[in-house]
C-alpha cells in the first residue's frame, strides 16, 4: 500500500510541526477531518502534483493543483542521523573521558555533555575559518579542568582540518594535569599537552587562539590580559561570576536612571554581569578587537551561558579615543571606579 507522509498543519496562529506517516487512505482521512475540525488551509505534496485546498466558506473549498515543487520519493524515515563535526569512531579520549564506552556509544548519562562538545566545536568553527592561515597554529586553554573541550578541539583542529596545530591546557589542578596528559598520550595525540599552573602565571607569547571559559570573576580579565598582550588573532571567554564590578556598584551607589530596577538584588546582580562583560567587550575593541557577546548554551545547563569573542582586526583604530571615552563614561553612569581588566591593561 502507497504510504503519504503528513508533516504540517496550520491552525489561525498557531503552527504544529509533526511528522508522521499514513497509508493513502489514513492520509486523506485525516486532511479532510482537520479542514472539518476547524483547519482553514492545507497543502498537499505529491510527487505527480501538489495540491493547496483553502476554506472558503463553512461547505465551500478552493481545491488548486500545481507541478510538483518535488519529484523524489522523501525516506519514510523520522529518525534522521545528524552530523556531528566530533564523531565517536575511534576516538580513544572520548572513552577515556567516559562520555562513550569501548565501542563508542555515547552513555545516556553524558549525552548532554557530547552535545554540549559538538555545540563548542561548532562555535569554534565557524570563527577558525576566519583566521590567517599560520605554519602552526598556538592554541591556549586556560582552566581546562577535565579537557572535554581542549581535546575535542585539538581532534576538530589535527583530523578534520588538517590545520597543524598546538594545544596547551592551562590547570592549576595536578591530578588533572596527569589524567589529561596521560589520555593525550593514549590519543597519539602528539600536540596537546597539559601544564599545570594559572592564568595570571602563564606566559602567553606567540599565542594565536586564547580560550578561558568560565574562569572565575577576575580570571577572565587576566585571560583577556593574555591574550590581547600576545596580539592573539582570537580571544574567547565565557565569563564566570562578577563579584567585583558588583561590590563597585554597591560602593558607590550613583544615582541613575536605572536605581529603581538595581534597588532589588537579583537585578542588581545582572546588572554587574552586563556591566562588566560590556566593559571587557568595549576595552577589546579598545584594543582593536571586532567583538561579538552571545548565548552559546542554554541557561538550562547554565546560568553562566555568556560567550564574549574578540577577533583581531587591524582595520579598526587602536587605542581609539572614543572608545576609552565610551568606557569612561559607562564607569561614571554605573559607580565604577576601577574595572580589573583596564587595571592589568594599564588604561
Amino acid at each position: 500500500m502507497e504510504t503519504i507522509s503528513i508533516y504540517t498543519l496550520t491552525r489561525s496562529c498557531n503552527c504544529w510541526d509533526i511528522g508522521k506517516n499514513f497509508s493513502t487512505y489514513e492520509a486523506l482521512e485525516n486532511i479532510t477531518n482537520g479542514l472539518n475540525e476547524g483547519f482553514k488551509f492545507a497543502t498537499v505534496f505529491t510527487t505527480a502534483f501538489d495540491l493547496s485546498i483553502e476554506q472558503i466558506k463553512d461547505d465551500t473549498f478552493r481545491v488548486k493543483k500545481t507541478v510538483a515543487t518535488k519529484t523524489d520519493i522523501p525516506s519514510l524515515q523520522h529518525d534522521k542521523e545528524k552530523k556531528r563535526l566530533i564523531d565517536t569512531n575511534n576516538k580513544p579520549y572520548l572513552h577515556e573521558l567516559k562520555i562513550t564506552d569501548a565501542a563508542g556509544n555515547v552513555f545516556k548519562a553524558t549525552q548532554d555533555k557530547y552535545r554540549q562538545i559538538n555545540h563548542y566545536i561548532e562555535i569554534l568553527s565557524s570563527l577558525i575559518k576566519e583566521l590567517p592561515e599560520k605554519q602552526l597554529l598556538k592554541v591556549v586553554d586556560m582552566g581546562s579542568g577535565k579537557g572535554y573541550l581542549t581535546f575535542a578541539l585539538y581532534d576538530y583542529l589535527t583530523n578534520v582540518l588538517n590545520i597543524n596545530a598546538q594545544v596547551t591546557g592551562i590547570e592549576f589542578r595536578a591530578d588533572l594535569i596527569k589524567l589529561c596528559n596521560d589520555i593525550a598520550t593514549k590519543s597519539n595525540f602528539k600536540k596537546l599537552h597539559f601544564e599545570e599552573g594559572t592564568i595570571d602565571s602563564y606566559d602567553s607569547v606567540d599565542t594565536n587562539i586564547l580560550i578561558a571559559l568560565h574562569a572565575c570573576d577576575t580570571a577572565t580579565d587576566d585571560a583577556i590580559h593574555k591574550g590581547i598582550a600576545a596580539n592573539a588573532d582570537l580571544i574567547i571567554v565565557a565569563p564566570c561570576c562578577h563579584k567585583q564590578i558588583r561590590r563597585e556598584i554597591e560602593k558607590h551607589k550613583t544615582h541613575n536612571d536605572v536605581e529603581f530596577i538595581t534597588k532589588h538584588g537579583i537585578f542588581l546582580e545582572r546588572q554587574a554581569e552586563m556591566v562588566t562583560d560590556s566593559i571587557r567587550a568595549m576595552v577589546l575593541e579598545y584594543f582593536g578587537y571586532k567583538t561579538k557577546v552571545f548565548e552559546f548554551i542554554t541557561d538550562a545547563h547554565t546560568p553562566k551561558n555568556i560567550m564574549i569573542v574578540g577577533t583581531k582586526n587591524n582595520v579598526l583604530t587602536y587605542k581609539s579615543p572614543a572608545v576609552l571615552d565610551k568606557i569612561k563614561a559607562a564607569k561614571k553612569y554605573f559607580g565604577v571606579e576601577v574595572h580589573h581588566l583596564e587595571k592589568v591593561m594599564g588604561i
